[in-house]
């Protein structure tokens, strides 16, 4: 790879739904731009961007991945991202690094959810879109009713650039609007300028119209003159294009065949015009504080980056990949980590193509590169060479809700296993990873079931240690619902001193979670150097309830009564009767099994509302409102759910709204669990503590 300015670097993020062909695309691109001597596939394994074990294994793709893709001078830096929304969190980073956007299209598919949230990542990202609509060689693909659907929900800012040619259903070639011309290809991809059939010219006809119409509403001049019916020269078409794609009002649209490699050679024409350099938006994101302040984009400032990604490497060890933000990055620079106040070193620094790293001195203002072996260097972090220097706005990743207990296949491999997710989250901050004290449980949480499982395979392949995953267990609680009086005697003899403690204790529901201890002794019968004990006592009869051993909350006991001996009393001799105290108390004052609720807030489009209401209520959920959000055609519902019915609804919700719908949750209270599902939460406790 050869070294470009920062002003012909274009840093562009690939998005779209799965099996649109986004890799398919940068792989027939890398092609025909000399990059590679052949074009891989994703069946063979063999592509230059899904080259993880996982991705090959698995036919798609798990991780970003970057390839530049030279094309008449300027550089693309391409990052190919997964369309599954499991890995949200690889398109985030992606997002966060590049200047505009190009969304995959599926022509026989249409729009898809995939479509949808790649519009919504560009809009919420600020960045300039354009689309290509893939597989228009498919005999089933219907460019025309994509391109209306795109101009119905997006707006007349949605612009042809190249439309298929047609010879009866077949698709021949592509026209190009802008110069109207047509194209047809031959098995490599070569175009060969042809005339416009004369049954086509009035086709083409309309969608140049709607071309100048999209670029006239960018322009108020050129508004005029197409309404005045006056002609809209090439080069203002094209200079308003520019200017509209700039400022996010324009959306090209072309297409072509990332299989047979046709209208790909038109495409990187046009779009490397049109694709902003890192100068583009003149200006970065950094964080002073707690407010968001906006930098200059500078070639000879000082030094910083930006590490938006990092692989954690079986044999390289931490791979962090990285975009200079300001100046410029050399080999062997010291540069101060702003995050941990450590200096780290670039010993080595390397332009990637897929796994392919090609050192070079440096690499420029704009530029995306990757450094291994950065000690105390993560994701998110700023890199630079000057200590005034603000870091740079954090890439936010998805909340994970889907939680699972990872269970390992052979004993004593815990250490290994917390080892290696320390390393994978690392790569992935989307995950999260917890070794719960109360249930004893190692628990992950992911996007959704895909992420989950590809996590265990990397556990098994990188680090060497298999596991399972299990429904995790829940961590409820114990209580009592009346007020009642309680004694506890322990009396021993066994020669010489014996044990003696007795007391009365009244136990009540009470206000705060923790015990809440009081005394009301007249007369010393028991002494009040004992009182400590009854109360450690009680506290630690507290862990494990009668009924299912949960820890027991919102007690209230007061010790109003008792005996003792002047010799056989002890503070142990008092633990011990205020546990058979605590025992008869619990018993006889009807105690109930508490489950943990979550605050559940679900945001879908209004259409799939009801579905979800539903799912809600037989999740024994309460649905407590329902609000529209500032995003046209959506509410939020707003609920309670107990977190035992929360376990699969990640799963459950995106299949339901087929991937529209999201939610958060928040634990909210303890409540008391109903009858039957309290008494099948004891069955399993016994079963539990029998195994």
């Amino acid at each position: 790879m050869g070294q470009f300015l920062s002003k012909d670097i274009r840093n562009v993020c690939l998005l779209g739904h799965s099996s649109d062909g986004k890799t398919s695309l940068l792989e027939s691109m890398l092609y025909i731009s000399g990059a590679t001597d052949r074009i891989g596939k994703i069946s063979d394994g063999n592509t230059v961007c899904d080259y993880d074990t996982e991705e090959i294994k698995r036919g798609f793709s798990i991780q970003s991945a970057i390839a530049p893709v030279e094309w008449r001078g300027i550089k693309l830096n391409f990052i190919d991202t997964p369309g599954y929304l499991d890995f949200a969190g690889e398109v985030r980073q992606a997002m966060r690094v590049a200047a505009s956007a190009l969304i995959v299209i599926d022509g026989k598919a249409g729009i898809e959810v995939g479509t949808e949230l790649a519009f919504d990542a560009a809009a919420e990202s600020k960045i300039p879109c354009a689309v290509f609509v893939n597989k228009v060689e498919d005999p089933d693909s219907r460019f025309n009713k994509v391109f209306d659907g795109l101009r119905e929900k997006y707006g007349v800012g949605v612009c042809p650039i190249t439309i298929p040619l047609l010879k009866g259903s077949k698709v021949e070639g592509v026209i190009d609007l802008l110069d109207f011309k047509a194209y047809t290809f031959d098995k490599t991809g070569k175009a060969t300028l042809v005339d416009i059939p004369a049954e086509h010219l009035e086709e083409a006809q309309k969608y140049h119209n709607v071309l100048l119409e999209s670029v006239a509403e960018s322009d108020e001049k050129l508004l005029d003159k197409f309404f005045a019916g006056e002609e809209i020269t090439r080069a203002e078409a094209i200079k308003a294009f520019e200017i509209g794609f700039e400022k996010r009002e324009i959306v090209p649209v072309y297409c072509g065949s990332a299989l047979e490699c046709w209208g790909l050679d038109l495409f990187l024409d046009s779009f490397r015009h049109i694709a902003p350099s890192p100068f583009g938006k003149k200006y970065e994101t950094v964080i002073d504080g707690d407010e968001e302040k906006t930098i200059l984009i500078e070639e000879n400032a000082p030094t910083s980056v930006f590490v938006f990604k990092t692989i954690a490497d079986p044999f390289v060890g931490k791979m962090s990949f990285f975009k200079v933000m300001n100046g410029s990055v050399h080999r062997d620079d010291s540069l101060t980590n702003l995050t941990t106040n450590q200096v780290e070193k670039m010993a080595h620094i390397y332009l990637i193509r897929g796994k392919k790293q090609t050192e070079v001195d440096e690499i420029l203002t704009g530029d995306i590169g990757m450094t291994p072996k950065l000690v105390n260097t993560n994701t998110n972090d700023t890199l630079t060479s000057d200590t005034k220097t603000k870091p740079y706005k954090k890439i936010v990743f998805p909340e994970s809700y889907m939680q699972m207990a990872i269970v390992p296949k052979a004993k004593g491999d815990e250490d290994k296993i917390s080892s290696g997710i320390s390393r994978l989250l690392e790569e992935d901050p989307s995950l999260r990873f917890e070794n719960n004290p109360e249930t004893k449980q190692l628990l992950i949480s992911g996007q959704g079931d895909i992420h989950l499982d590809v996590l265990v395979s990397k556990l098994k392949t990188r680090f060497g240690t298999s596991v399972e995953l299990e429904a995790p267990k829940i961590a409820y609680r114990e209580t009592i619902k009346r007020k009642v009086n309680a004694e506890g005697k322990h009396k021993k003899q066994s020669g010489g001193h014996g044990q003696y403690g007795h007391v009365k204790i009244t136990f009540e529901p009470g206000e705060r979670t923790e015990l809440e201890f009081s005394e009301s002794i007249f007369g010393g019968s028991v002494p009040k150097n004992f009182h400590p004990a009854v109360e450690k006592g009680l506290a630690e009869s507290m862990q494990h309830g009668i009924l299912a051993g949960y820890p027991v909350v919102n007690l209230k006991a007061n010790l109003y009564d008792g005996s003792y001996h002047d010799v056989d009393s002890s503070e142990m001799a008092f633990k011990l009767a205020a546990n058979l105290a605590f025992k008869e108390g619990m018993r006889l004052a009807n105690p109930v099994i508490l489950e943990p609720i979550y605050k559940v807030m679900v945001y879908v489009p209004d259409y799939m509302v009801g579905d979800v209401i539903g799912s809600i209520n037989k999740r024994r959920g309460r649905v407590l409102g329902m609000t529209p959000t500032s995003k046209a055609g959506e509410q939020v519902v707003e609920s309670e759910v107990p977190m035992s019915e929360m376990t699969d609804f990640t799963v459950a919700l995106r299949a339901m709204t087929q991937g529209r719908g999201r939610f958060t949750q928040k634990f909210e209270r303890y409540e008391e669990a109903p009858t039957p599902v309290a008494a099948k939460i004891i069955e399993e406790s016994k079963n539990d503590r029998a195994e």
